[in-house]
């Protein structure tokens, strides 16, 4: 009987001991770690603590499968679009949620550091005019980023686009204008550290289904402390057309240089068209060029979109030129600062300094 129990009593435990055991490795299972190769493979910045940034990046990690089936396995059908980082496509998770995924190009060089990037940064922001980042991928060599799916696109959609152009009512444009700056604006007095887009442009702001605007593509941005200004880089990276001339020519940047991006997209918004060579009495114009000859003849409204006809105010649109012409001048330092561009915006009381012509527009006649 003594023996009997004992054999009992051993057998029992050995089942409890397998419960435990299966309970632990289903947890762990279920876990979605980050693969080692990966890990090793992510790029230390000085500028960051490392270990946050792969606490950051594990706790947004999205399940492959979930993201093959979201997305009919990454079909045609379901591309968004394309760009340096590689190709957007939508998704639909199980429970019925829309998603943008962002798949990285296996050519892409900087890819892996821009995705470590963007999570690192979007983990500490926070607001209604930025993009909402959901989680990531790193797994079978995918590297994905998962954001909210946004079904109006991006600015630069309507921008190129006459048919979409007449959704862009006066109102509505003025609203943009004014949510870009807002994101920006957190952007660069959040409180504990300031971040410099550095590639702000028209596709890199996406329209919500009110055509609110949302900063996205965070993948070139840096983080600076409260107490830094500026930097310097000898790698320039954005885009041509929206570029600060300090930045272009020296690599130099600040929040100045974003500053300079938010004009050129106000002057976009404005017009109706990219800033790209634009016709102006049979010369051919950049955008920029366009609108201070424009100004400097006193016929600034000329340069506002001929689908609104006269469905705009003159003299809101003339403020925003004016902010805009401000925005781009050639002196960071005569640029104003985000918050005072914003108090700008909304209140037409604050007065409002001369702009000075920039040396590197063209010295055409219009």
């Amino acid at each position: 009987m003594t023996i009997l129990m004992g054999v009992l009593s051993g057998s029992l435990a050995l089942i409890i001991l397998f419960t435990i055991l299966l309970i632990v490795t289903g947890k762990m299972r279920r876990r979605l770690p980050i693969p080692p190769l990966i890990i090793s493979s992510l790029p230390l910045s000085a500028s960051r603590n490392s270990q946050d940034s792969l606490t950051n990046i594990e706790s947004s990690l999205i399940d492959l499968d979930a993201i093959r089936i979201a997305t009919m396995d990454f079909s045609e059908e379901n591309k968004l679009g394309e760009g340096g980082f590689g190709v957007v496509y939508k998704g639909v998770l199980e429970d019925g949620l829309e998603i943008a995924v962002k798949r990285l190009s296996v050519t892409s060089k900087q890819g892996l550091k821009q995705l470590r990037n963007e999570v690192d940064l979007m983990a500490k922001l926070q607001h209604k005019n930025l993009v909402k980042l959901l989680g990531c991928c790193l797994k079978d060599e995918e590297k994905l980023l998962v954001y909210e799916f946004l079904p109006n696109k991006s600015l630069d959609k309507y921008l190129s686009d006459s048919v979409r152009r007449q959704q862009l009512e006066w109102g509505t444009r003025y609203r943009i204008i004014e949510g870009i700056g807002r994101g920006l604006l957190h952007l660069h007095e959040n409180p504990g550290f300031r971040i410099i887009h550095r590639d702000l442009k028209a596709s890199n702001i996406l329209l919500d289904i009110n055509l609110e605007p949302k900063i996205s593509d965070f993948g070139i941005a840096k983080l600076f402390k409260m107490d830094q200004t500026r930097g310097i880089t000898s790698q320039v990276v954005g885009t041509f057309g929206y570029m600060s001339p300090e930045y272009a020519l020296h690599g130099n940047f600040s929040t100045k240089s974003d500053v300079y991006s938010f004009g050129v997209l106000v002057f976009e918004i404005l017009a109706g068209c990219c800033n790209s060579t634009v016709v102006a009495s049979g010369t051919p114009l950049d955008l920029l060029s366009h609108v201070w000859h424009c100004w400097n003849k006193g016929m600034a409204l000329k340069i506002i979109d001929q689908i609104l006809v006269d469905r705009y105010s003159s003299n809101e649109a003339l403020r925003c030129i004016h902010i805009a012409l401000l925005c781009i001048q050639e002196d960071p330092a005569l640029r104003p600062s985000m918050s005072s561009l914003l108090a700008m915006l909304t209140t037409s009381t604050v007065a409002l300094p001369d702009p000075l012509m920039p040396t590197f527009l063209k010295q055409v006649e219009v």
